[in-house]
């Protein structure tokens, strides 16, 4: 007979998701109301000004979309792409690659712009292929790349785009309190995230929000090629004021977790969030150097949220992650693509960006490896 599922009690540090926050878990817990109760309508609202925090900007269209942060991309590109549009992609590691699939697959050309997985995207490279192909209306690029632990220049690369009057689409999936996003100072358009890295909730949530120019250029398109992931249909729900067009039924208990774990995040502060996982970052690598492991990504260009490693020689990939997870209750990640086999992916994120956690995991891979 089957039963009801306890899950084992896991340390995650892993690329994702992280640790939920208890306050977290506690508000999925709370009576499921419907989602177009003025209560809850209430909390809407609430929760678009908690996010216009969290990505520091004022775009009015700021929302939750109702599904993982892979659906967050597609709402990026089903509304920005249309066919026979040039879109120049910055490709750094896989969701590089993701995007370059969105793209073909709304039936444009992708641009693309290629960088050694570990290196952060090459803005004279980006500037290059703007300046060859005029025609390009959109630059594509991942903030954070996850694969391997690298982070871009995102200013720089939104300004280029700017320059050559072209959107910004920016994957920001594990950059969102996590390291520096300032969405309104950098100029970027569209820019999508998740809710389970460094936010610390659980995960099937994408934010995402979009500049009063990206909107423009959506609504001046004569071909709808999404009828979920619509913003012109989204936005009638999630619009200001009482009044709601129905669209989908909301997932209303995870839209309570989230808007518990950015309460959390407004509370420690941005800065002070990001400041955290740094020096979480720098004791986790000092640890890793005196095991003598190294760090794949340059100390520059670092994320302290995703810390990618090289597999010491000689040791197996797959066991030394089982035995982790078996004998210590500790989750770290696989290397993806050409990295697979060659690195672990050490997550420090949200919640389980702590010093205990740091501890443990240099503990248990020291244990592991001796």
């Amino acid at each position: 007979m089957i039963q009801s599922f306890i899950p084992p009690d896991r340390i995650l540090m892993g690329p994702g998701p992280s640790n939920v926050h208890p306050r977290v878990l506690e508000a999925l817990a709370r009576p499921t109301i419907g989602h177009l109760d003025p209560a809850f309508v209430g909390m809407m609202d609430e929760l678009k000004q908690l996010l216009q925090f969290a990505f520091r900007t004022q775009n009015e269209s700021t929302l939750p979309i109702s599904a993982p942060g892979s659906a967050g991309m597609e709402a990026c590109f089903v509304n920005l792409v249309s066919p026979g549009d040039s879109v120049i992609v910055a490709q750094n590691g896989v969701f590089g690659g993701r995007m370059k699939e969105n793209v073909e697959r709304c039936g444009a050309a992708a641009i693309m712009v290629e960088d050694e997985w570990g290196r952060p995207v090459d803005p004279q490279k980006v500037e290059h292929a703007l300046r060859v192909h005029p025609e390009a209306s959109i630059v594509a690029f991942v903030h954070a790349e996850t694969s391997t632990g690298a982070r871009s220049d995102a200013r720089t690369l939104c300004r280029i785009a700017g320059d050559h009057d072209c959107l910004s689409i920016v994957d920001a999936v594990t950059s969102l309190g996590g390291i520096e996003l300032s969405v309104d100072d950098w100029g970027a358009d569209a820019v999508y995230s998740g809710t389970q890295k460094c936010l610390s909730c659980a995960p099937g949530i994408s934010p995402v929000t979009f500049s009063a120019r990206a909107v423009d250029a959506i609504s001046a398109r004569g071909r709808k090629q999404s009828w979920f992931l619509d913003l012109e249909l989204v936005m009638g729900y999630w619009g200001d004021g009482a009044q709601r067009t129905y669209h989908h039924t909301a997932p209303v208990n995870a839209l309570y977790a989230l808007h518990e774990a950015l309460l959390i995040l407004q509370e420690e502060g941005l800065e002070n969030a990001w400041t955290r996982h740094q020096q979480q970052h720098e004791q986790l690598a000092a640890g890793l150097h005196d095991l003598g492991i190294e760090l794949l990504v340059e100390p520059e260009w670092r994320l302290p949220q995703l810390n990618t490693v090289r597999i010491p020689a000689g040791v197996d990939d797959a066991a030394v992650r089982q035995q982790l997870l078996l004998e210590h209750g500790l989750e770290i990640g696989a290397g993806l693509g050409p990295l697979a086999g060659k690195v672990w992916r050490i997550g420090l994120m949200g919640h389980s960006c702590n010093e205990h956690n740091v501890r443990y995991c240099l503990d248990a891979l020291r244990a592991v490896l001796n």
